[in-house]
């Protein structure tokens, strides 16, 4: 039998092992003969912390370091997670403390981390350690000390006790935050372990994003029992020094209620392990394709779902500091991508260092393009398109710009020339006209699927794979959950013609994109199938019980795609007929809502569901609280990339999808959240064919394990867990 106190001493071995100082909790204790504090109501070892800042610090007098260990004890708020945020500056940027000078008032930045040197930090791990706060007297298992400061809380449970598993510990941690917030304070990680499991998370993270780090050489998947990995993994000294300066973000998001109230709440992130690791490769690719003028950093290929945004938050982070103030591109095909990835980035800004810049227009990107350095700057592909001729203007000749290439598929590429069969006119692809204008930039991609196979050009423009982290693996680390197919085309059927057309339809769809086959004669005729009155009484009918079904199991939200606005009009109206009372003409109210955009020449039936681009913030906040009514949304093509919301369980999809655009769509409902077992996938057009083909093609591009099999073993483990008829 394995007693807590054994998982203890193991811990403890594997921290000292890795050269931290270890001391028992008692040994250090005020009454003890080596004490590191006054009272157990302190948490910071001022002595230890003075050692270091005068260390650090060598020309700062000695009366500034004071001010700086006073500003550190003190913090101003009642907030645990602003105190938190306060101090992860300050950690991070170093105390700023000011002083008079000849009658001046002057100010200085005192350094509480080395961070270029990481043995020049005093680490260590004390056990049994008692803080007493408000007549609350708790023990942590393990906290970690840098320079003084507690920034590791590790709490441990005994796995062969009945009840008591790694939750316990994380409930445990929840209590101590109640009870003795001072310790929290100046927490960076979080980590709880049962001696078999053990996972990393921060102080805002509910259990569900508590993660294991599976690697130790940033290689290979470790072997070893995860509280090893993740010491010997995470905690060394030289990654733990890194990951707090680089890989830690605080994300505010605003929250209006119905009354009107508004209250900000802050969202503390840590990087999972693959997100780490993906960086720093991702640095030295980047450092090398400048050195050595190929231009060409690579692709990072992160399966939808598992943090590629923050990723590329943390990859813009940590290169702006290797480089001499570059500028950072920041290219997607697509607004509303553009709009979801901005907000993530100047939601980051305290690790970002900077503000980050949209390009509203072209005038506005050669503006700030045209700049000698520095800079974050957003913007559609589309914008680099000649307004005449087939050269774009060269904007700068400068050798560090960084442009970052999100969902890097066929608009990216193309240095050829295309000639028009029927206007005889010359283009080229986006390629070429990105690098008329920025001759001298490197290029790096982040995708979430794989390149597609007519790609072939993929290494010509980025170079190969820096990191690859796929459906298997990211589900089997939590970081998503499995998504599962079902097909209802018994229930709606098609013509023999509506199959043909959806054949044709698709092969014009990879061949031209989806906003030149809208407006196609193929895509009119198709919508006349597809949107025959007893056709479409017949899918609201069964889209209404089967959803009712789902939430009867498991309440969350759904999505349904179709094919064009008209439908999705027309199939809204005929879902409000059966349940009139999920509609309201109100945006903040209403359980269903449709999502796009319309033109002057839509009927008024079609124009009455136009929404504003701040329209459908509403309708985004809405669809993300899960407390919201809102619960079903109908959608022609927004919100099926780039748009997460962990609630949603079920997309339904009647429309013909290919390919990336069909594999960014499912992974909307892979999303954590809470005990959501996974996501459905609900057909009525017959994309099975479609999917094994894109999943079979993910397979070969290099992902570990086999998606397909996990999709298909899954629709008769969803016909157990949700009893679908």
């Amino acid at each position: 039998m394995i007693y807590e106190d054994e998982i203890e001493q193991l811990a403890i071995d594997l921290l000292k092992e890795i050269g931290y100082e270890y001391y028992h909790g008692q040994e250090i204790a005020p009454d003890s003969q080596n004490p590191k504090r006054r009272s157990i109501e302190e948490v910071i070892h001022e002595e230890d912390l003075r050692n270091a800042l005068t260390r650090l610090n060598p020309k700062t007098p000695s009366s500034l370091i004071e001010e700086a260990i006073k500003t550190i004890k003190h913090p101003h708020s009642q907030n645990l997670i602003e105190n938190n945020e306060q101090f992860h500056k300050m950690l991070v940027e170093g105390v700023r403390v000011n002083y008079i000078k000849n009658g001046e008032e002057r100010g200085e930045i005192v350094k509480i981390i080395d961070f270029q040197n990481p043995e020049n930090n005093h680490f260590l791990a004390v056990n049994q350690y008692t803080v007493k706060e408000k007549n609350n007297i708790k023990r942590p298992d393990i906290v970690l000390f840098i320079n003084g400061l507690p920034l590791v809380v590790i709490e441990l449970k005994n796995p062969t006790q009945e009840d008591v598993n790694i939750f316990s510990a994380y409930n445990q941690l929840q209590t101590y935050k109640e009870t003795i917030p001072s310790l929290f304070t100046y927490n960076e990680i979080l980590i709880i372990s049962d001696g078999m499991e053990a996972r990393a998370g921060s102080l805002t993270s509910g259990f569900d994003r508590f993660l294991a780090w599976k690697l130790v050489d940033g290689e290979t998947i470790s072997k070893t029992n995860q509280l090893e990995t993740i010491i010997k993994g995470l905690l060394n000294k030289e990654t733990i020094i890194d990951f707090i300066k680089n890989f830690v973000v605080f994300q505010k998001s605003k929250y209006e209620d119905k009354t009107g109230q508004i209250s900000i709440t802050s969202d503390k992130k840590i990087a999972a392990y693959h997100q780490y690791y993906a960086v720093n490769k991702a640095i030295k690719t980047t450092k090398e394709a400048i050195s050595e003028k190929t231009k060409k950093a690579g692709v990072i290929w992160h399966t939808q779902g598992s943090g590629k945004s923050l990723t590329m938050v943390y990859y813009t982070g940590k290169v702006v500091q290797h480089l001499n103030n570059p500028t950072i591109v920041v290219l997607t095909d697509r607004n509303d991508l553009d709009d979801q990835l901005f907000e993530t980035f100047s939601q980051s800004q305290q690790l970002l260092r900077q503000q980050p810049k949209k390009a509203e227009n072209r005038d506005m990107l050669k503006q700030l393009l045209k700049v000698n350095s520095g800079g974050i700057v957003f913007t559609t592909i589309q914008k680099f398109l000649p307004e005449e001729g087939n050269t774009f203007e060269t904007l700068s000749e400068r050798e560090n710009i960084i442009v970052i290439v999100d969902e890097a598929h066929r608009t990216q590429y193309g240095f050829k020339a295309k000639i028009d069969k029927d206007s005889g006119k010359t283009t080229y692809g986006y390629a070429k006209y990105i690098r008329d204008a920025l001759p001298n930039a490197t290029f790096i991609a982040f995708t979430g699927t794989p390149i597609e196979k007519e790609d072939k050009n993929t290494p010509a423009v980025f170079g190969n794979y820096i990191d690859i982290y796929d459906i298997s693996q990211s589900i089997e680390d939590k970081m998503t959950v499995p998504i599962y197919y079902e097909s209802r085309l018994i229930k709606v059927s098609l013509t023999e013609e509506g199959k043909k057309l959806i054949k044709e339809f698709e092969e014009e769809l990879e061949e031209v994109g989806l906003e030149s086959v809208e407006q196609s004669e193929k895509t009119k005729r198709l919508e006349q199938i597809l949107g025959v009155e007893d056709r479409l009484n017949k899918l609201a009918e069964d889209i209404v019980q089967h959803f009712e079904k789902r939430q009867e199991v498991f309440e969350g939200k759904a999505m349904i795609a179709v094919l064009s606005r008209p439908i999705a009009a027309r199939l809204y109206q005929k879902i409000i007929q059966l349940r009139p009372d999920w509609h309201s003409d109100d945006l903040t109210k209403g359980k269903i809502k449709v999502v796009y955009t319309t033109s002057p020449s839509d009927d008024p039936e079609v124009a009455k569901h136009h929404t504003t681009k701040d329209q459908r913030k509403i309708l985004q906040k809405r669809m993300k609280d899960p407390q919201d009514e809102l619960k079903l949304v109908i959608v022609v093509d927004m919100w099926l990339t780039g748009f997460d919301v962990p609630s949603l369980h079920t997309l339904y999809i009647d429309k013909p999808m290919k390919g990336h655009t069909l594999m960014q769509a499912i992974a909307r409902v892979n999303r954590v959240y809470k005990d959501k077992p996974g996501g459905l996938i609900v057909d009525y057009q017959g994309i099975a064919t479609d999917l094994k083909e894109a999943l079979s093609f993910y397979s070969k591009s290099g992902g570990k394990g086999d998606p397909a099999i996990i999709q298909e073993e899954a629709v008769s483990l969803m016909i157990d867990k949700y009893e679908i008829v």
